[in-house]
């Protein structure tokens, strides 16, 4: 009985001491569920989804149609034309980007909204215009003006003594002088009868007649939406050489040749049996050299009088 009453005594004792440890029942932790479900309220997912408003689209390239004309009241050129479209922003290389060209008459080009440098050429002919393309509207065909004629040359030697082609050409600079005194090359190599198209101006042609000296200068003028055609005179001619053991013989081979002018001044120099070259009209001197020999003999250039200079050896 006395150690009964012990045992209840301790664990009333313990009972007063101790402190009341919290439930984790399924009761609480319900309890807590439904706190939280009462107090606390998730975000819908819209309200952190920005608003664009309407969708985005891209830019519609437009169709633009380009014309070039000769003069501002021309007819459009329908071949011979050469298009290009560039970018006016540089590339790394420092060169505007190639949009987009075209080859022919007029042309058509499907550009996006924006800004474009457009460029025509017509032979050595060309005009540039910077294009706005805009987003919205329509945009009008775009006409291009040249402000160009053409330039057709020919030559004469003499009155009217017909040239070879093959031994005649042309080059074309412009009419000013640059700061070295030279004058800008437009166009070399230019054949007879060939159309040469070029802005309107005032050009200075050279007319080359053989490789010597038969050389002619003009200053020709090109005027818009015309062809300027020119035939230059030569004052010169073709002369053939040889060195012959008679008169009306066969030319000795291994022969050197120079040709001086009346002051004595080298103007053509070559080694062969029978050389051609042309000369401009005057007095000259041909001296042939064969095996340690040396012959001269004294003869006149009429324009557009061919002539065979004979020298006989003594």
């Amino acid at each position: 009985m006395r150690v009964h009453r012990f045992v209840a005594r301790l664990a009333l004792m313990l009972a007063v001491s101790l402190p009341a440890m919290p439930s984790t029942g399924a009761d609480d932790a319900f309890k807590s569920f439904k706190q939280l479900d009462s107090t606390t309220k998730m975000p819908k997912l819209k309200a952190f989804s920005p608003d664009f408003g309407e969708t985005l689209k891209p830019p519609v390239a437009k169709n633009i149609v380009f014309e070039a004309k000769l003069t501002g009241d021309g007819e459009p050129v329908q071949q011979g034309l050469s298009w290009r479209v560039f970018s006016p922003i540089p590339a790394d290389d420092g060169k505007l980007p190639l949009v987009a060209s075209s080859e022919g008459g007029s042309a058509d080009f499907q550009l996006s909204p924006g800004e474009y440098f457009v460029n025509v050429s017509f032979g050595r002919a060309g005009a540039t215009k910077k294009l706005t393309v805009p987003e919205s509207g329509d945009i009008e065909t775009q006409v291009l003006v040249l402000d160009a004629g053409g330039m057709l040359l020919n030559a004469v030697s003499g009155d009217d003594t017909r040239i070879p082609t093959a031994e005649l050409k042309f080059s074309v600079y412009s009419s000013e002088t640059q700061e070295d005194g030279e004058r800008g090359l437009v166009m070399a190599n230019v054949k007879p009868n060939t159309i040469v198209r070029l802005n309107a101006g005032t050009y200075h042609v050279v007319s080359e007649y053989g490789s010597v000296n038969a050389v002619v200068r003009a200053d020709l003028k090109v005027e818009a939406g015309k062809l300027t055609e020119a035939t230059i005179q030569h004052r010169a001619s073709q002369i053939s050489f040889k060195l012959v053991s008679e008169a009306g013989g066969e030319a000795i081979a291994d022969t050197a040749w120079s040709i001086l002018t009346a002051s004595g001044d080298v103007v053509a120099e070559s080694v062969s049996a029978f050389p051609v070259m042309v000369l401009a009209e005057g007095g000259y001197t041909a001296i042939a050299r064969n095996k340690d020999k040396i012959y001269q003999k004294d003869f006149t250039v009429e324009a557009g009088h061919n002539i065979d200079v004979e020298l006989i050896l003594n």
